[in-house]
């Protein structure tokens, strides 16, 4: 079982929800985590979905999704990003996608992606990430630290 996050701007709420009807039987072993409307958008319509809600994203959903990436409790993320609009919450969204890349979660931001994402060998069978070395970034930050005070 994968712990798959699943989060959409307003405007491609609908697109993720038509997603999920389209890939429904691949999802249902699945362990879904999503932001606070999504998530009872996709309860509602699939209730036999296995779905843990976090927060809205602008109530500190993302930084919650972001944190379990961080935790290492999410396998997947599948974000669908509305590239035209602007959110007051951009800082959140932009820190969730680095902690996305920092941890190598596998991402997908669009529904091309995400449908190659879920006909991976990978989504079904075992996948385990590339583990970074972060010892080097982290003692650059201390000695530049102690160069500065």
């Amino acid at each position: 079982m994968k712990h798959i996050g699943l989060i959409a701007h307003d405007e491609c709420k609908s697109d993720l929800l038509k997603w999920v009807g389209k890939h429904l039987t691949a999802l249902e072993p699945h362990h879904l985590f999503a932001t606070g409307t999504t998530g009872g958008l996709l309860t509602e319509t699939y209730p036999n979905l296995l779905v843990s809600r976090f927060r809205s994203g602008p109530l500190g959903g993302d930084q919650q999704m972001g944190s379990a990436i961080a935790e290492k409790t999410i396998d997947l993320l599948i974000f669908f990003i509305d590239p035209l609009g602007t959110h007051p919450h951009d800082v959140d969204i932009k820190a969730l996608l680095r902690l996305a890349v920092l941890y190598d979660v596998p991402s997908a931001f669009n529904e091309a992606t995400a449908d190659f994402l879920v006909s991976s060998p990978h989504f079904q069978g075992p996948y385990e990430p590339h583990e970074r070395d972060h010892g080097k970034y982290l003692a650059r930050f201390a000695a530049k630290n102690r160069t500065s005070q």
